[in-house]
């Protein structure tokens, strides 16, 4: 049994939009702002959402004047450096589109790092295709070497902007690493053009049988539940099939994943936790001291779900294996903590992001002339236990990076780096440190598309209903 890339398919969506290293607007012909009157509208519904959401509501800003540009009032109010992950965008539904996984692009993404500590030059090691998309059908594969998009050399200073290039048609200047010669090779000039995405989070699952040890191995980008739930049953159909071969080694490979939906998390959750069912706790959530002064509000727990595709006893020594890096977040980080107290979780990977604090998307639905979507952060998630003190990350109990191959393997090949790191701990093999074949390089991590995306660092509770209480105020 073996999936790889799972259903991508075109489909006539609203472009993604950027944040985080990447200004949200970049990717898009420039917006005027609203008029000073409209602004006035937009603003004093920002502030009136965010004077009873905000989850750091005593620690809120006092504003910048009341008829500055949304975003900019936006980001006045907000708590930081604490708050590293609120957020708003200019549309909310292109936002809402956007972390279901649209985006207009070529199909592939990047991980970045700096050529040499002795000069600015920046490289991109492509580290997935999208089925059917114009990277793919161009021949792409990853690990390929990307030193310059139309025709300029990516450097420390310039790389953002040309990563931003990447939503329109575009060109690029590959290399592949051949194995004879033990070095990166130029291979043909690629003209990529680009169309709107669905991209399945479900990429790759197999079973491996290796020395009488059967190895479920899932490869999941980010949480979405896709349209009627397509994703999520996809994923309940995985878990079934693992039930059915007997695995007895499960490994969640989260090493892109960073966020997503509360309801895809809890969904694959409770396939994995031993028979837990709708009266098991997956983790508490706190809101402030506003919202918590209502019923609705106070102790609220997320329950698991009851599921037949339940893995039940059969993982070895109550044991799952987690797959990260230093782009794995929010709710893969619900999950790595809400699954702690029902069995051992094993990281192999880079310290995660850490977040323990998640949003829900809000709209102005009384003023049609307000386009914008906010992502406030809400709520604080804790596991069973009441543990959620992750905000540095969690630490993996093996470290192991993977921008310091020398190239990069193809995902199911048992000897990718991370993927053989794992099977090495679980086959009671020697660690790569001691495996010659290997050859590691100390490569400085400068960023990644992945960083771009709408999801990034995002847990989203797009069901709890906090509208009607915020019409209360």
């Amino acid at each position: 049994m073996k999936r790889s890339y799972k259903n991508l398919f075109p489909t006539i969506f609203l472009l993604t939009f950027t944040l985080l290293n990447f200004s949200s607007c970049k990717d898009k012909e420039e917006v005027l702002p609203p008029e000073p009157d409209a602004q006035v509208k937009i603003n004093t519904w920002i502030k009136d959402v965010m004077d009873q959401a905000y989850f750091w509501l005593e620690d809120m800003r006092t504003p910048i004047a009341i008829k500055s540009e949304p975003e900019k009032y936006f980001e006045s109010l907000l708590f930081r450096p604490t708050d590293r992950f609120s957020v708003i965008y200019p549309d909310y539904q292109e936002l809402i589109n956007s972390l279901q996984g649209v985006s207009k692009e070529a199909g592939y993404e990047i991980i970045l790092a700096r050529e040499s500590n002795q000069n600015n030059n920046v490289i991109a090691f492509v580290t997935y295709i999208k089925k059917g998309s114009p990277a793919d059908l161009s021949g792409l594969k990853r690990g390929d070497m990307i030193t310059r998009i139309n025709g300029a050399r990516l450097t420390l200073e310039n790389y953002q902007e040309l990563l931003s290039q990447r939503s329109e048609p575009h060109s690029i200047s590959p290399f592949r690493f051949d194995q004879a010669t033990d070095e990166f090779v130029a291979i043909a000039h690629i003209d990529l053009t680009t169309l709107e995405l669905a991209e399945n989070p479900n990429f790759l699952d197999t079973v491996f049988t290796i020395n009488n040890e059967k190895i479920g191995y899932v490869v999941y980008h980010f949480f979405a539940p896709g349209t009627n739930n397509a994703y999520d049953n996809e994923m309940d159909q995985i878990f079934a099939d693992f039930k059915a071969e007997g695995i007895n080694h499960l490994i969640l490979d989260f090493r892109y994943n960073s966020g997503g939906f509360v309801n895809s998390a809890i969904n694959l959750a409770s396939l994995i936790a031993p028979g837990v069912g709708e009266n098991d706790i997956l983790s508490r959530v706190q809101y402030n001291s506003f919202l918590s002064g209502f019923d609705d509000f106070k102790n609220v727990t997320r329950k698991f779900k009851t599921k037949s595709q339940n893995l039940g006893p059969i993982l070895t020594d109550n044991r799952v294996y987690v797959i990260t890096s230093n782009r794995t977040a929010s709710a893969s980080e619900l999950i790595i903590n809400g699954l702690k107290p029902y069995m051992d979780v094993f990281m192999v990977g880079d310290v995660t992001v850490g977040k323990n604090v998640g949003s829900i998307p809000l709209e102005d639905e009384d003023n049609p002339d307000n386009k914008y979507g906010i992502l406030p952060i809400v709520f604080r998630d804790a596991n069973k236990n009441g543990e959620s003190d992750f905000a540095n990350g969690f630490i993996p109990n093996i470290g192991a990076r993977e921008i310091t191959q020398k190239w990069l393997l193809p995902f199911g090949d048992t000897n990718e780096y991370l993927l053989k790191t794992t099977l090495n701990r679980i086959l009671g093999n020697p660690p790569i440190d001691e495996d010659a074949r290997i050859q590691l390089i100390d490569r400085i991590n400068v960023g990644s598309s992945l960083d771009s995306k709408s999801r990034f660092g995002l847990i989203i509770d797009n069901e709890t209903d906090i509208k009607s209480i915020l019409k209360l105020k």
